[in-house]
Protein backbone atom coordinates (compact mmCIF):
# COMPACT_ATOMS: atom_id res chain seq x y z
CA UNK A 1 0.00 0.00 0.00
CA UNK A 2 3.05 2.27 0.92
CA UNK A 3 4.49 1.51 -2.28
CA UNK A 4 1.50 2.82 -4.39
CA UNK A 5 0.78 5.87 -2.34
CA UNK A 6 4.19 6.35 -3.05
CA UNK A 7 3.75 5.90 -7.01
CA UNK A 8 0.81 7.88 -6.86
CA UNK A 9 2.82 10.65 -5.42
CA UNK A 10 5.87 10.30 -7.69
CA UNK A 11 3.03 10.81 -10.60
CA UNK A 12 1.64 13.99 -9.18
CA UNK A 13 4.92 15.78 -8.53
CA UNK A 14 5.91 14.32 -12.11
CA UNK A 15 2.72 16.14 -13.55
CA UNK A 16 3.18 19.24 -11.81
CA UNK A 17 6.97 19.44 -13.36
CA UNK A 18 5.33 18.96 -17.04
CA UNK A 19 2.62 21.78 -16.62
CA UNK A 20 5.22 24.33 -14.54
CA UNK A 21 8.26 23.28 -16.79
CA UNK A 22 7.18 25.61 -19.60
CA UNK A 23 7.55 29.74 -19.00
CA UNK A 24 4.88 30.47 -21.87
CA UNK A 25 2.51 27.55 -20.62
CA UNK A 26 2.65 28.95 -17.05
CA UNK A 27 1.82 32.74 -18.39
CA UNK A 28 -1.11 31.81 -20.22
CA UNK A 29 -3.28 28.84 -18.72
CA UNK A 30 -6.11 27.21 -20.57
CA UNK A 31 -9.13 28.03 -19.19
CA UNK A 32 -10.34 25.15 -19.98
CA UNK A 33 -9.83 22.25 -18.05
CA UNK A 34 -8.94 18.96 -20.36
CA UNK A 35 -7.18 15.29 -19.06
CA UNK A 36 -3.76 15.07 -17.69
CA UNK A 37 -2.60 13.28 -20.90
CA UNK A 38 -3.31 16.73 -22.70
CA UNK A 39 -1.17 18.99 -21.05
CA UNK A 40 2.03 16.58 -21.85
CA UNK A 41 1.61 17.21 -24.92
CA UNK A 42 0.84 21.08 -24.68
CA UNK A 43 3.96 21.24 -22.58
CA UNK A 44 5.93 20.01 -25.65
CA UNK A 45 3.96 21.69 -28.63
CA UNK A 46 2.27 24.46 -27.04
CA UNK A 47 4.69 27.30 -28.31
CA UNK A 48 3.99 25.76 -31.72
CA UNK A 49 0.11 25.31 -31.39
CA UNK A 50 -0.39 29.06 -30.45
CA UNK A 51 1.60 30.30 -33.43
CA UNK A 52 -0.80 27.89 -35.51
CA UNK A 53 -3.81 29.72 -33.73
CA UNK A 54 -2.80 32.76 -34.65
CA UNK A 55 -3.02 31.67 -38.17
CA UNK A 56 -6.33 30.36 -37.66
CA UNK A 57 -7.86 33.11 -35.75
CA UNK A 58 -6.81 35.42 -38.45
CA UNK A 59 -8.34 32.98 -41.44
CA UNK A 60 -11.46 32.58 -39.21
CA UNK A 61 -11.82 36.26 -38.87
CA UNK A 62 -11.54 36.93 -42.84
CA UNK A 63 -14.25 33.89 -42.96
CA UNK A 64 -16.39 35.55 -40.94
CA UNK A 65 -15.59 39.42 -42.15
CA UNK A 66 -16.74 37.79 -46.06
CA UNK A 67 -19.67 35.69 -45.23
CA UNK A 68 -21.21 37.87 -42.24
CA UNK A 69 -21.49 35.28 -39.87
CA UNK A 70 -19.21 32.87 -38.35
CA UNK A 71 -19.86 29.16 -40.03
CA UNK A 72 -23.06 27.34 -39.63
CA UNK A 73 -22.32 23.53 -38.50
CA UNK A 74 -24.19 20.71 -39.40
CA UNK A 75 -23.58 17.41 -37.57
CA UNK A 76 -24.39 13.82 -39.31
CA UNK A 77 -24.51 10.64 -37.47
CA UNK A 78 -25.35 6.88 -37.63
CA UNK A 79 -25.80 4.06 -36.02
CA UNK A 80 -23.18 0.64 -36.13
CA UNK A 81 -21.21 1.19 -39.03
CA UNK A 82 -17.91 -0.96 -39.73
CA UNK A 83 -15.17 1.26 -40.71
CA UNK A 84 -14.81 1.53 -44.72
CA UNK A 85 -18.54 1.17 -45.39
CA UNK A 86 -18.62 4.89 -46.04
CA UNK A 87 -16.10 6.24 -47.91
CA UNK A 88 -14.19 3.73 -49.40
CA UNK A 89 -15.37 2.32 -52.81
CA UNK A 90 -13.04 -0.70 -52.72
CA UNK A 91 -14.41 -2.10 -49.00
CA UNK A 92 -18.02 -0.81 -50.71
CA UNK A 93 -17.37 -3.15 -53.47
CA UNK A 94 -16.63 -5.99 -51.28
CA UNK A 95 -19.19 -5.23 -48.79
CA UNK A 96 -22.15 -4.97 -51.62
CA UNK A 97 -23.27 -1.68 -51.12
CA UNK A 98 -22.50 2.15 -52.91
CA UNK A 99 -23.01 5.60 -51.30
CA UNK A 100 -21.86 7.94 -54.09
CA UNK A 101 -23.34 11.35 -52.41
CA UNK A 102 -21.20 10.30 -48.95
CA UNK A 103 -18.29 8.97 -51.12
CA UNK A 104 -18.51 12.42 -53.02
CA UNK A 105 -18.26 14.45 -49.90
CA UNK A 106 -15.44 12.45 -48.57
CA UNK A 107 -13.45 13.17 -51.79
CA UNK A 108 -14.12 17.11 -51.70
CA UNK A 109 -13.37 16.80 -47.98
CA UNK A 110 -11.43 14.98 -45.67
CA UNK A 111 -11.25 11.20 -44.58
CA UNK A 112 -10.81 10.67 -41.66
CA UNK A 113 -8.58 7.07 -40.76
CA UNK A 114 -8.70 7.40 -37.16
CA UNK A 115 -11.89 8.79 -35.83
CA UNK A 116 -12.31 7.45 -31.95
CA UNK A 117 -15.98 6.92 -30.63
CA UNK A 118 -17.57 5.43 -27.64
CA UNK A 119 -18.47 1.77 -27.65
CA UNK A 120 -21.95 2.23 -28.02
CA UNK A 121 -25.00 4.37 -28.78
CA UNK A 122 -26.05 6.18 -25.24
CA UNK A 123 -22.22 7.02 -24.21
CA UNK A 124 -21.27 8.16 -27.79
CA UNK A 125 -24.01 10.53 -28.01
CA UNK A 126 -23.59 11.75 -24.57
CA UNK A 127 -19.55 12.49 -25.06
CA UNK A 128 -20.68 14.46 -28.31
CA UNK A 129 -23.31 16.31 -27.00
CA UNK A 130 -21.30 17.38 -23.66
CA UNK A 131 -17.61 16.86 -24.84
CA UNK A 132 -16.93 14.75 -22.10
CA UNK A 133 -16.44 10.91 -22.04
CA UNK A 134 -19.74 9.08 -21.13
CA UNK A 135 -17.97 7.93 -17.82
CA UNK A 136 -18.10 11.25 -16.89
CA UNK A 137 -21.28 12.67 -17.09
CA UNK A 138 -22.97 9.04 -15.95
CA UNK A 139 -24.23 8.05 -19.57
CA UNK A 140 -22.01 4.51 -19.81
CA UNK A 141 -25.47 2.56 -19.53
CA UNK A 142 -27.14 1.96 -23.11
CA UNK A 143 -31.29 3.52 -22.68
CA UNK A 144 -33.71 0.67 -22.97
CA UNK A 145 -37.41 0.83 -22.94
CA UNK A 146 -37.86 2.79 -19.98
CA UNK A 147 -34.76 3.10 -18.90
CA UNK A 148 -35.55 5.72 -16.06
CA UNK A 149 -32.43 7.54 -16.63
CA UNK A 150 -31.04 10.13 -19.08
CA UNK A 151 -28.62 13.18 -19.31
CA UNK A 152 -28.40 15.20 -15.91
CA UNK A 153 -29.10 19.24 -16.55
CA UNK A 154 -25.47 19.94 -15.30
CA UNK A 155 -24.20 18.86 -18.63
CA UNK A 156 -23.43 21.86 -20.54
CA UNK A 157 -24.50 20.55 -23.99
CA UNK A 158 -22.70 21.80 -27.03
CA UNK A 159 -26.08 23.55 -28.07
CA UNK A 160 -26.10 25.79 -25.00
CA UNK A 161 -22.67 26.74 -26.24
CA UNK A 162 -23.72 28.10 -29.28
CA UNK A 163 -27.07 28.87 -28.12
CA UNK A 164 -24.84 31.39 -25.90
CA UNK A 165 -22.95 32.74 -29.05
CA UNK A 166 -26.54 33.51 -31.06
CA UNK A 167 -26.61 30.02 -32.92
CA UNK A 168 -29.95 28.76 -33.68
CA UNK A 169 -30.06 24.87 -32.69
CA UNK A 170 -31.94 22.33 -33.61
CA UNK A 171 -31.89 18.37 -32.83
CA UNK A 172 -33.73 15.79 -35.11
CA UNK A 173 -33.54 12.30 -35.15
CA UNK A 174 -32.38 9.69 -32.53
CA UNK A 175 -31.64 11.25 -29.30
CA UNK A 176 -31.12 8.18 -27.04
CA UNK A 177 -29.85 10.29 -24.20
CA UNK A 178 -32.90 9.32 -21.77
CA UNK A 179 -36.32 9.40 -20.89
CA UNK A 180 -36.47 11.42 -17.74
CA UNK A 181 -37.60 14.99 -18.43
CA UNK A 182 -34.45 17.02 -17.56
CA UNK A 183 -32.54 15.01 -20.70
CA UNK A 184 -34.89 16.21 -23.49
CA UNK A 185 -32.72 17.72 -26.07
CA UNK A 186 -35.22 21.23 -25.90
CA UNK A 187 -34.66 21.21 -22.09
CA UNK A 188 -30.43 20.31 -22.78
CA UNK A 189 -30.02 23.62 -25.06
CA UNK A 190 -31.60 23.32 -27.94
CA UNK A 191 -34.41 25.92 -29.67
CA UNK A 192 -36.45 22.86 -31.16
CA UNK A 193 -36.13 19.02 -31.06
CA UNK A 194 -37.95 16.26 -32.62
CA UNK A 195 -36.40 13.14 -31.07
CA UNK A 196 -36.61 9.35 -29.62
CA UNK A 197 -35.73 8.11 -26.20
CA UNK A 198 -34.34 4.83 -27.37
CA UNK A 199 -32.96 3.04 -29.96
CA UNK A 200 -34.13 1.05 -33.18
CA UNK A 201 -35.43 -1.48 -30.87
CA UNK A 202 -38.73 0.95 -31.01
CA UNK A 203 -39.05 -0.48 -34.53
CA UNK A 204 -40.13 -3.61 -33.16
CA UNK A 205 -42.14 -2.46 -29.86
CA UNK A 206 -45.46 -2.47 -31.69
CA UNK A 207 -48.01 -5.08 -32.32
CA UNK A 208 -46.80 -6.31 -35.85
CA UNK A 209 -43.66 -7.02 -34.21
CA UNK A 210 -45.15 -9.48 -31.66
CA UNK A 211 -47.44 -10.93 -34.30
CA UNK A 212 -44.48 -12.01 -36.24
CA UNK A 213 -42.78 -13.39 -33.13
CA UNK A 214 -39.83 -10.60 -33.76
CA UNK A 215 -40.90 -8.97 -30.10
CA UNK A 216 -42.45 -11.36 -27.65
CA UNK A 217 -44.76 -10.62 -24.73
CA UNK A 218 -45.11 -6.85 -24.62
CA UNK A 219 -48.54 -6.88 -25.82
CA UNK A 220 -50.36 -9.01 -23.59
CA UNK A 221 -53.25 -8.24 -24.89
CA UNK A 222 -52.24 -9.89 -28.23
CA UNK A 223 -51.57 -13.17 -26.38
CA UNK A 224 -53.97 -15.84 -24.91
CA UNK A 225 -54.54 -15.66 -21.23
CA UNK A 226 -51.94 -16.53 -18.90
CA UNK A 227 -53.61 -18.50 -16.04
CA UNK A 228 -50.18 -19.01 -13.98
CA UNK A 229 -50.01 -15.18 -14.11
CA UNK A 230 -50.04 -13.08 -10.65
CA UNK A 231 -48.58 -10.08 -11.46
CA UNK A 232 -49.84 -7.58 -13.88
CA UNK A 233 -47.31 -4.50 -13.43
CA UNK A 234 -44.25 -6.81 -14.50
CA UNK A 235 -44.28 -6.06 -18.41
CA UNK A 236 -43.87 -2.22 -19.72
CA UNK A 237 -47.36 -0.84 -20.89
CA UNK A 238 -46.55 2.49 -21.74
CA UNK A 239 -44.20 5.18 -23.38
CA UNK A 240 -43.15 7.22 -25.65
CA UNK A 241 -41.63 6.74 -29.10
CA UNK A 242 -41.34 10.07 -30.41
CA UNK A 243 -41.34 13.46 -28.91
CA UNK A 244 -41.24 16.87 -30.03
CA UNK A 245 -40.26 20.43 -28.28
CA UNK A 246 -39.18 23.82 -28.43
CA UNK A 247 -37.04 25.54 -25.67
CA UNK A 248 -38.83 26.41 -22.49
CA UNK A 249 -41.86 24.74 -23.11
CA UNK A 250 -43.10 21.20 -22.53
CA UNK A 251 -42.89 18.14 -25.11
CA UNK A 252 -45.36 17.02 -26.77
CA UNK A 253 -45.78 13.04 -28.33
CA UNK A 254 -45.29 12.92 -32.06
CA UNK A 255 -47.75 10.33 -33.34
CA UNK A 256 -48.02 6.59 -31.78
CA UNK A 257 -46.23 3.72 -30.95
CA UNK A 258 -47.07 1.67 -33.79
CA UNK A 259 -44.55 0.91 -36.90
CA UNK A 260 -46.55 3.02 -39.07
CA UNK A 261 -45.34 5.90 -37.02
CA UNK A 262 -41.39 4.37 -36.45
CA UNK A 263 -41.09 4.38 -40.38
CA UNK A 264 -41.84 8.23 -40.79
CA UNK A 265 -39.59 9.09 -38.22
CA UNK A 266 -36.32 9.56 -40.45
CA UNK A 267 -38.65 11.38 -43.07
CA UNK A 268 -39.43 13.80 -40.94
CA UNK A 269 -36.22 14.54 -39.25
CA UNK A 270 -34.71 14.77 -42.72
CA UNK A 271 -37.45 17.48 -43.64
CA UNK A 272 -37.30 19.36 -40.83
CA UNK A 273 -33.69 19.71 -40.86
CA UNK A 274 -33.60 21.20 -44.53
CA UNK A 275 -36.38 23.35 -43.08
CA UNK A 276 -34.89 24.64 -40.73
CA UNK A 277 -31.56 25.46 -42.86
CA UNK A 278 -33.28 27.19 -45.16
CA UNK A 279 -35.04 29.69 -42.82
CA UNK A 280 -32.29 30.54 -40.97
CA UNK A 281 -30.00 31.08 -44.14
CA UNK A 282 -32.83 33.46 -44.94
CA UNK A 283 -32.96 34.87 -41.77
CA UNK A 284 -28.87 35.47 -41.79
CA UNK A 285 -28.59 33.51 -38.58
CA UNK A 286 -26.03 31.00 -37.74
CA UNK A 287 -27.02 27.42 -37.10
CA UNK A 288 -26.33 24.49 -35.79
CA UNK A 289 -27.86 21.52 -36.87
CA UNK A 290 -27.65 17.54 -35.30
CA UNK A 291 -29.29 15.46 -36.91
CA UNK A 292 -28.52 11.51 -35.97
CA UNK A 293 -31.15 9.01 -37.85
CA UNK A 294 -32.53 6.06 -36.53
CA UNK A 295 -31.54 4.63 -40.17
CA UNK A 296 -33.64 1.18 -40.03
CA UNK A 297 -36.08 -1.04 -39.15
CA UNK A 298 -35.26 -4.01 -37.32
CA UNK A 299 -38.61 -5.32 -39.44
CA UNK A 300 -37.16 -5.23 -42.78
CA UNK A 301 -40.28 -2.74 -44.70
CA UNK A 302 -38.85 -1.33 -47.60
CA UNK A 303 -37.89 -3.11 -51.52
CA UNK A 304 -33.95 -3.91 -50.87
CA UNK A 305 -31.94 -2.04 -52.81
CA UNK A 306 -28.42 -3.13 -51.79
CA UNK A 307 -26.47 -6.15 -53.49
CA UNK A 308 -25.65 -6.58 -49.67
CA UNK A 309 -29.53 -7.01 -49.43
CA UNK A 310 -29.09 -6.14 -45.87
CA UNK A 311 -30.96 -3.62 -43.68
CA UNK A 312 -27.34 -1.65 -42.74
CA UNK A 313 -26.68 -1.87 -46.34
CA UNK A 314 -29.84 -1.02 -47.70
CA UNK A 315 -29.82 1.64 -45.22
CA UNK A 316 -26.61 3.54 -46.05
CA UNK A 317 -27.49 3.35 -49.71
CA UNK A 318 -31.20 4.54 -49.33
CA UNK A 319 -31.85 6.64 -46.46
CA UNK A 320 -28.80 8.13 -45.25
CA UNK A 321 -26.92 8.32 -48.88
CA UNK A 322 -30.02 10.10 -50.58
CA UNK A 323 -30.50 12.61 -47.53
CA UNK A 324 -26.87 13.76 -47.75
CA UNK A 325 -26.99 14.66 -51.08
CA UNK A 326 -30.36 17.08 -50.49
CA UNK A 327 -28.40 18.32 -48.04
CA UNK A 328 -25.20 19.36 -49.99
CA UNK A 329 -27.27 20.48 -52.35
CA UNK A 330 -29.31 22.85 -50.32
CA UNK A 331 -26.45 24.31 -48.81
CA UNK A 332 -24.73 24.90 -52.71
CA UNK A 333 -28.83 26.39 -53.61
CA UNK A 334 -28.93 28.53 -50.28
CA UNK A 335 -25.34 29.78 -50.93
CA UNK A 336 -24.02 28.88 -47.72
CA UNK A 337 -21.80 25.66 -48.44
CA UNK A 338 -18.85 27.79 -48.56
CA UNK A 339 -19.54 29.01 -45.10
CA UNK A 340 -21.06 25.75 -43.61
CA UNK A 341 -19.02 22.72 -41.89
CA UNK A 342 -20.71 19.25 -42.20
CA UNK A 343 -19.17 16.54 -40.34
CA UNK A 344 -20.93 12.86 -41.29
CA UNK A 345 -19.98 9.77 -39.17
CA UNK A 346 -20.91 6.66 -37.06
CA UNK A 347 -21.41 6.67 -33.40
CA UNK A 348 -19.67 3.02 -33.02
CA UNK A 349 -18.99 0.10 -34.85
CA UNK A 350 -20.92 -2.69 -36.46
CA UNK A 351 -23.49 -4.88 -34.39
CA UNK A 352 -21.66 -7.50 -34.83
CA UNK A 353 -22.68 -9.27 -31.06
CA UNK A 354 -26.34 -10.90 -31.27
CA UNK A 355 -27.20 -9.09 -34.53
CA UNK A 356 -30.85 -9.04 -36.14
CA UNK A 357 -30.87 -11.88 -38.56
CA UNK A 358 -30.07 -10.23 -42.30
CA UNK A 359 -28.71 -7.17 -40.76
CA UNK A 360 -25.38 -6.47 -42.61
CA UNK A 361 -23.52 -6.12 -39.46
CA UNK A 362 -20.00 -6.98 -39.81
CA UNK A 363 -16.38 -6.64 -39.01
CA UNK A 364 -14.05 -5.37 -41.54
CA UNK A 365 -10.69 -4.31 -41.58
CA UNK A 366 -10.70 -4.17 -37.41
CA UNK A 367 -11.62 -6.53 -35.13
CA UNK A 368 -15.18 -6.04 -32.50
CA UNK A 369 -18.48 -4.44 -32.41
CA UNK A 370 -20.57 -2.62 -30.41
CA UNK A 371 -19.80 -2.65 -26.97
CA UNK A 372 -15.92 -3.95 -27.44
CA UNK A 373 -13.17 -1.95 -26.40
CA UNK A 374 -11.36 -3.09 -29.71
CA UNK A 375 -10.34 -0.96 -32.75
CA UNK A 376 -13.72 -2.53 -34.34
CA UNK A 377 -16.21 -1.09 -31.70
CA UNK A 378 -14.83 2.68 -31.84
CA UNK A 379 -13.59 3.34 -35.19
CA UNK A 380 -15.24 4.16 -37.29
CA UNK A 381 -16.25 5.68 -40.76
CA UNK A 382 -16.13 9.72 -40.90
CA UNK A 383 -15.88 13.00 -42.61
CA UNK A 384 -15.79 16.48 -42.92
CA UNK A 385 -17.01 18.70 -45.79
CA UNK A 386 -16.53 22.68 -46.17
CA UNK A 387 -15.91 23.99 -49.39
CA UNK A 388 -13.30 26.33 -50.12
CA UNK A 389 -12.23 25.81 -46.60
CA UNK A 390 -11.01 21.95 -45.78
CA UNK A 391 -8.67 20.94 -49.13
CA UNK A 392 -10.40 18.61 -50.95
CA UNK A 393 -9.19 14.90 -51.25
CA UNK A 394 -7.31 14.63 -47.94
CA UNK A 395 -6.65 11.56 -46.48
CA UNK A 396 -6.14 12.24 -42.86
CA UNK A 397 -4.14 9.24 -40.71
CA UNK A 398 -4.48 11.70 -37.60
CA UNK A 399 -6.26 10.79 -33.90
CA UNK A 400 -9.11 12.53 -33.67
CA UNK A 401 -12.38 11.63 -30.92
CA UNK A 402 -15.94 12.54 -31.08
CA UNK A 403 -15.84 14.80 -27.95
CA UNK A 404 -13.18 16.78 -30.12
CA UNK A 405 -16.09 17.91 -31.90
CA UNK A 406 -17.78 20.10 -29.00
CA UNK A 407 -14.51 21.96 -28.58
CA UNK A 408 -14.09 22.33 -32.30
CA UNK A 409 -17.29 23.24 -32.91
CA UNK A 410 -17.22 26.49 -30.39
CA UNK A 411 -14.11 27.53 -31.24
CA UNK A 412 -15.70 28.41 -34.99
CA UNK A 413 -18.10 29.39 -33.57
CA UNK A 414 -16.21 32.02 -30.93
CA UNK A 415 -17.83 30.74 -28.76
CA UNK A 416 -15.10 28.80 -26.40
CA UNK A 417 -15.70 31.30 -23.58
CA UNK A 418 -18.96 29.78 -22.90
CA UNK A 419 -17.47 26.21 -22.47
CA UNK A 420 -17.29 25.19 -18.65
CA UNK A 421 -14.18 25.26 -16.80
CA UNK A 422 -15.66 23.37 -13.33
CA UNK A 423 -15.01 20.03 -15.31
CA UNK A 424 -12.91 17.83 -17.79
CA UNK A 425 -13.52 18.42 -21.04
CA UNK A 426 -12.23 15.52 -22.68
CA UNK A 427 -12.85 17.57 -26.17
CA UNK A 428 -9.63 19.02 -27.82
CA UNK A 429 -9.78 22.07 -30.06
CA UNK A 430 -9.06 20.54 -34.07
CA UNK A 431 -9.68 23.65 -35.54
CA UNK A 432 -5.92 23.07 -37.18
CA UNK A 433 -6.37 19.68 -38.37
CA UNK A 434 -9.63 20.91 -40.34
CA UNK A 435 -8.17 23.78 -41.79
CA UNK A 436 -4.87 22.42 -41.93
CA UNK A 437 -4.99 18.76 -42.50
CA UNK A 438 -2.50 15.86 -41.88
CA UNK A 439 -0.35 15.85 -38.76
CA UNK A 440 -2.02 18.94 -37.80
CA UNK A 441 -3.97 17.02 -34.52
CA UNK A 442 -3.47 17.95 -31.42
CA UNK A 443 -3.98 14.31 -29.44
CA UNK A 444 -2.44 11.06 -30.30
CA UNK A 445 -4.00 9.51 -27.40
CA UNK A 446 -7.75 7.80 -26.12
CA UNK A 447 -8.98 5.91 -22.97
CA UNK A 448 -11.23 3.60 -24.22
CA UNK A 449 -14.28 2.76 -21.45
CA UNK A 450 -16.35 -0.51 -21.34
CA UNK A 451 -19.45 1.10 -19.50
CA UNK A 452 -17.83 2.22 -16.28
CA UNK A 453 -14.08 0.05 -16.43
CA UNK A 454 -11.52 1.33 -18.42
CA UNK A 455 -10.92 -0.88 -21.50
CA UNK A 456 -8.14 -0.01 -22.99
CA UNK A 457 -5.36 2.82 -23.67
CA UNK A 458 -4.19 4.02 -27.22
CA UNK A 459 -1.26 6.22 -27.37
CA UNK A 460 -0.02 6.78 -30.93
CA UNK A 461 0.29 3.38 -33.12
CA UNK A 462 0.25 0.84 -29.48
CA UNK A 463 -2.67 0.19 -27.30
CA UNK A 464 -2.94 -1.55 -24.20
CA UNK A 465 -5.82 -3.56 -22.87
CA UNK A 466 -6.13 -3.07 -19.50
CA UNK A 467 -8.91 -5.72 -19.63
CA UNK A 468 -6.57 -8.42 -20.94
CA UNK A 469 -6.73 -11.45 -22.58
CA UNK A 470 -3.95 -12.87 -20.38
CA UNK A 471 -4.71 -12.43 -16.67
CA UNK A 472 -2.24 -14.24 -15.39
CA UNK A 473 0.76 -11.99 -16.88
CA UNK A 474 -1.21 -9.39 -15.53
CA UNK A 475 -1.35 -10.68 -12.02
CA UNK A 476 2.31 -11.26 -12.33
CA UNK A 477 3.45 -7.76 -13.69
CA UNK A 478 4.33 -9.42 -16.77
CA UNK A 479 0.94 -9.21 -19.48
CA UNK A 480 0.69 -9.78 -23.23
CA UNK A 481 -1.46 -6.89 -23.42
CA UNK A 482 0.12 -4.47 -25.80
CA UNK A 483 -0.54 -4.01 -29.51
CA UNK A 484 0.95 -2.29 -32.56
CA UNK A 485 -1.70 -1.09 -34.73
CA UNK A 486 -0.06 -1.17 -37.70
CA UNK A 487 0.53 -4.26 -38.07
CA UNK A 488 -2.21 -6.35 -35.88
CA UNK A 489 -5.56 -4.30 -36.81
CA UNK A 490 -7.63 -7.09 -35.61
CA UNK A 491 -5.55 -7.09 -31.74
CA UNK A 492 -4.98 -11.18 -32.28
CA UNK A 493 -1.54 -11.08 -31.55
CA UNK A 494 -0.26 -9.35 -27.96
CA UNK A 495 2.96 -8.76 -27.58
CA UNK A 496 5.00 -9.16 -23.96
CA UNK A 497 8.62 -9.03 -25.24
CA UNK A 498 8.14 -7.00 -27.93
CA UNK A 499 6.36 -3.55 -26.43
CA UNK A 500 6.86 -4.62 -22.69
CA UNK A 501 8.61 -1.39 -22.46
CA UNK A 502 5.65 0.35 -22.75
CA UNK A 503 4.46 -0.90 -19.70
CA UNK A 504 5.12 1.75 -17.58
CA UNK A 505 4.57 4.71 -20.27
CA UNK A 506 1.17 3.30 -20.31
CA UNK A 507 0.75 2.71 -16.50
CA UNK A 508 1.86 6.29 -15.80
CA UNK A 509 -0.52 7.60 -18.82
CA UNK A 510 -3.09 5.77 -16.26
CA UNK A 511 -2.52 7.36 -13.43
CA UNK A 512 -2.53 10.59 -14.60
CA UNK A 513 -5.96 9.63 -15.97
CA UNK A 514 -6.87 8.37 -12.20
CA UNK A 515 -5.34 11.51 -10.43
CA UNK A 516 -6.84 13.72 -12.71
CA UNK A 517 -10.12 12.25 -12.01
CA UNK A 518 -10.06 12.62 -8.14
CA UNK A 519 -9.53 16.24 -8.66
CA UNK A 520 -12.54 16.22 -10.99
CA UNK A 521 -15.03 13.34 -9.70
CA UNK A 522 -17.09 11.21 -12.16
CA UNK A 523 -20.73 12.37 -11.94
CA UNK A 524 -23.50 9.48 -10.84
CA UNK A 525 -25.92 8.24 -13.01
CA UNK A 526 -29.53 10.36 -13.02
CA UNK A 527 -32.51 8.41 -12.57
CA UNK A 528 -35.86 9.15 -12.40
CA UNK A 529 -39.65 8.89 -13.51
CA UNK A 530 -39.95 8.10 -17.39
CA UNK A 531 -41.84 10.74 -19.34
CA UNK A 532 -42.97 13.32 -17.37
CA UNK A 533 -43.41 16.72 -18.93
CA UNK A 534 -45.62 15.47 -22.14
CA UNK A 535 -48.37 17.48 -22.93
CA UNK A 536 -50.51 14.94 -24.94
CA UNK A 537 -49.22 11.82 -22.44
CA UNK A 538 -52.26 9.72 -22.72
CA UNK A 539 -53.16 7.46 -19.77
CA UNK A 540 -50.79 4.79 -19.80
CA UNK A 541 -47.96 7.00 -19.86
CA UNK A 542 -49.12 9.85 -17.06
CA UNK A 543 -49.75 6.17 -14.92
CA UNK A 544 -45.93 5.72 -14.97
CA UNK A 545 -45.48 7.71 -12.69
CA UNK A 546 -48.66 6.26 -10.93
CA UNK A 547 -48.52 3.22 -10.23
CA UNK A 548 -52.12 1.28 -10.24
CA UNK A 549 -51.34 -0.40 -6.61
CA UNK A 550 -52.81 0.30 -3.32
CA UNK A 551 -50.16 2.16 -1.87
CA UNK A 552 -51.53 1.62 1.69
CA UNK A 553 -51.26 -2.15 1.40
CA UNK A 554 -47.31 -2.33 0.62
CA UNK A 555 -44.44 -2.09 3.20
CA UNK A 556 -42.47 0.11 0.98
CA UNK A 557 -42.98 2.67 -1.94
CA UNK A 558 -43.08 0.97 -5.28
CA UNK A 559 -40.91 3.60 -6.88
CA UNK A 560 -38.33 3.64 -4.67
CA UNK A 561 -35.97 1.15 -6.58
CA UNK A 562 -35.78 4.29 -9.04
CA UNK A 563 -32.93 5.88 -6.60
CA UNK A 564 -31.28 2.57 -7.08
CA UNK A 565 -30.88 1.54 -10.80
CA UNK A 566 -27.28 2.73 -10.85
CA UNK A 567 -26.15 0.37 -7.94
CA UNK A 568 -26.79 -2.33 -10.41
CA UNK A 569 -23.32 -3.85 -11.25
CA UNK A 570 -21.45 -4.23 -14.70
CA UNK A 571 -20.08 -8.01 -15.15
CA UNK A 572 -16.82 -7.42 -13.07
CA UNK A 573 -15.62 -10.72 -15.35
CA UNK A 574 -16.81 -10.20 -18.76
CA UNK A 575 -15.20 -12.28 -21.11
CA UNK A 576 -11.89 -10.24 -22.59
CA UNK A 577 -11.67 -12.13 -25.95
CA UNK A 578 -14.18 -10.01 -26.94
CA UNK A 579 -15.38 -10.03 -30.69
CA UNK A 580 -14.08 -13.09 -31.47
Amino acid sequence: MNRLKSLFTLTVVLVLAFLLSGNALAKEPSKIVHDAEYYILEVQNGEKWRAEDKELDKKLAELKKKYGTPPNIIHIMWDDTPYGDIGIPAIQKVRGLHTPRLNTMAEEGILFTRMYTEVGCTPSRAATATGRLAIRNGMYNIGMLLEMHGMRDEEVTIAEVLSKAGYATAFHGKWHLGDIEQSYPHNQGFDEAFFTGYNQILSIDNKMAEQANAQIGLFEDMLPPDPYRLDNTFVTKGWVMVAEGKKGKKARQWGDNTSDTYVKIDPEAQKRTLEFIERNAKAGKPFYVANWPLMTSFIPLNKKTSQARSLLQDSLQSNIDPFMGKLMDKLKELGIAENTLVIAMADNGPMSHNPPPGSGFSETIFRGGKGDFLEGGVRVPAQAWWPGVIKPGQIVGDIIHETDLFTTFARLAGATQYIPTDRVIDGIDQTALLLNGDTHSRRDHVFIYAGPRLGATVKGNYKRHWISPDPVGEASGIPAAFYFLPADSREKTPMMLNLIHLKSPFNRMRLRHELWKKKYPDAKEVRGIPWTGIENAPPEVQDLAKPKLDLKKLPFDPLEYVEHLDELPFDPNMDPDLGR
